[in-house]
């Protein structure tokens, strides 16, 4: 007896794979997570301001959620723990972005004169404008970190380009442990930019 054909699908293809069809609710739930994704972001940078502004006692649910509806940062973020770790993870990324930037536009340093200027740079962007306004959240942050663990977890340095450069340049001159040296030299600027916002100055 034949089969019924009313319900089967098209013949197949031989090397033809058919689109699969996005459910509605797909399409909404992604453009539902992008929105999530943004609305995080804006929160974190309002706290990045708050923290900057009004130090560690002044990070409340209520001031990063100043000219938003009530309840906006707590929907997020349930806890203080939480918006802090959100906090310095945000950090953490905007500062990995400007060595990053720093070895695209020198992604071989070959002199002394070169590895100067590049941190040189790098201590200027974090010390003028949005990288100044960071400087003294970062600063909270690392003092937070010695009592909570949880920042301090986030804040351990990563990899990047620029660290990955400086440490291939010290390397390349045989200096003893280029690892080391380069943690000891990129702590040598993270003081400078703490010494030049602390005192009111830019680089």
């Amino acid at each position: 007896m034949p089969q019924d054909r009313a319900h089967r699908g098209p013949p197949a293809v031989p090397g033809f794979r058919a689109r699969r069809r996005v459910p509605v609710r797909g399409v909404a739930g992604a453009r539902a997570a992008r929105s999530n994704r943004a609305r995080r972001t804006l929160l974190t940078e309002a706290a990045l301001g708050v923290l900057a502004d009004a130090g560690m006692r002044g990070l409340t649910h209520r001031a990063v959620a100043a000219g938003l509806p009530a309840g906006t940062t707590s929907a997020y973020v349930r806890t203080r723990s939480a918006l802090l770790g959100a906090l310095v993870r945000r950090l953490v990324e905007l500062d990995r972005a400007e060595p990053t930037a720093a070895a695209e536009r020198a992604p071989v340093l070959r002199t002394a004169d070169d590895l100067v200027e590049g941190l040189a740079a790098l201590v200027a962007a974090r010390t003028r404008g949005d990288g100044r306004r960071r400087s003294p959240a970062r600063c909270a942050c690392a003092l937070e970190s010695v009592r909570d663990p949880g920042p301090r977890d986030i804040l351990v340095p990563r990899e990047n380009p620029g660290r990955e450069a400086v440490r291939a340049f010290l390397a390349a001159r045989g200096a003893a442990d280029p690892e080391a040296r380069t943690l000891s030299l990129l702590a040598c600027v993270d003081g400078l930019v703490l010494d030049r916002v602390v005192a009111g100055e830019e680089a």
